[in-house]
């Protein structure tokens, strides 16, 4: 399998107006900042997450001795390999078309990759018989796929281009000979040996991070009124694009140009980390300056050096670029309990909920509820 990587300042003040072998790829820029990218399970098409969950419950059929496999780890994986086959039609059987296919691995140079693989499928799975290339929404290759493939769905056939299929495969690769996944070591091993490089590794877990955020439920039961409210506000939001400038205490809006990494929110209607938390705030009744930074300023202050077991639920969150000097706090988000916030990170994404664990630079809390 050759697993292909395809692949801030948050806040704006508005103004005047291979598991065969690894092919070297450059992953995804990151922007403003080099923030990892994160998401929810509102990214995922509900069949590819069905795929996912399908997989899990599978898994312990074929790989026994495997521990802690869950769908936010094969969602990590495919975020990274396909992006979870968004924009191809998926069938209810879980067939996906168009095909996905990688660049062929030929050392032509096209797509980054610098080796050859000779063909082991006669074309069967990627359609050549020139060379190698990885197939489908894991990134398989044909003479990978060979050992771990299985049929999923019940069609009597294996194919890398069935999400279920597929997602089954991942999960016994990743099993390996019996792996532990609760265990971070174990999990960062079987991610090492999908791709043997630690900046994949660190891609993928960053997503897994997210999705494992963002399939928990917040526990609301134990808050006033008003944070409830606040929290409600906020989480209402979720899916909402983020918009550099973006949003008010009416709700979303038109942001502004431009983000420091160049990103505009001028033709954008949502949120960006600020406006979200002016908004939330404002529908508990409480005036929040615009930017985080002053945001830091309101309520009660609560010390990074206390740690996030301080925080809790309603309190704001910030983040800054030298922890200790509240003038470098570049992003803000709103605390809702069990080392979750919800969130609108950076341009590109969605308000979402995120582990408060997943910015850089935590710089402590303000309660104002």
């Amino acid at each position: 399998m050759a697993l292909l990587l395809f692949a801030a300042v948050c806040c704006a003040a508005p103004v005047g107006n291979a598991i065969s072998a690894y092919v070297a790829l450059k992953s995804g820029a990151e922007d403003d900042g080099g923030i990892a990218e994160g998401g929810s399970a509102a990214d995922i098409p509900p069949r590819m997450l069905t795929a996912y969950k399908k997989a899990v419950q599978q898994a312990g059929t074929h790989a026994p001795k495997c521990q802690g496999m869950r769908w936010p780890i094969l969602a990590g994986i495919a975020k990274v390999e396909s992006n979870h086959a968004v924009g191809r039609n998926i069938a209810a059987g879980g067939d996906i078309r168009p095909k996905i296919y990688g660049v062929l691995l030929n050392a032509s140079g096209a797509g980054g990759n610098t080796s050859v693989f000779p063909d082991t499928d006669g074309g069967k799975w990627d359609g050549t018989a020139q060379a190698e290339r990885a197939v489908g929404p894991f990134q398989f290759l044909p003479s990978t796929w060979d050992g771990v493939g299985r049929d999923a769905n019940g069609d009597k056939r294996a194919d890398p281009h069935n999400a279920d299929d597929a997602a089954l495969g991942a999960s016994l690769y990743l099993c390996g000979n019996g792996r532990d996944l609760t265990k971070r070591a174990q999990l960062k091993a079987a991610i090492f040996s999908y791709n043997r490089s630690n900046a994949y590794v660190s891609n993928v877990l960053g997503w897994i991070d997210q999705y494992t955020a963002a399939a928990k439920d917040p526990d609301l039961k134990n808050v006033s009124a008003k944070v409830r409210t606040v929290i409600e506000a906020a989480l209402s939001q979720r899916g909402v694009p983020y918009s550099w400038g973006g949003g008010n205490t009416s709700g979303k809006s038109y942001g502004i140009c431009c983000s420091p990494g160049g990103k505009s929110g001028t033709a954008i209607k949502g949120f960006d980390c600020s406006g979200l938390t002016q908004y939330a705030y404002a529908k508990g009744g409480i005036s929040l300056p615009r930017v985080a930074a002053s945001q830091a300023g309101v309520g009660k202050r609560i010390p990074a050096s206390l740690g996030t077991s301080a925080l809790k639920a309603g309190d704001l969150v910030f983040y800054a670029t030298t922890p200790g000097r509240d003038s470098t706090i570049y992003h803000v988000a709103i605390y809702l309990g069990g080392g979750q916030m919800v969130n609108a990170p950076r341009p590109g994404t969605v308000v979402r909920l995120d582990a408060v664990n997943a910015m850089p630079g935590y710089a402590g809390g303000a309660r104002l509820l």
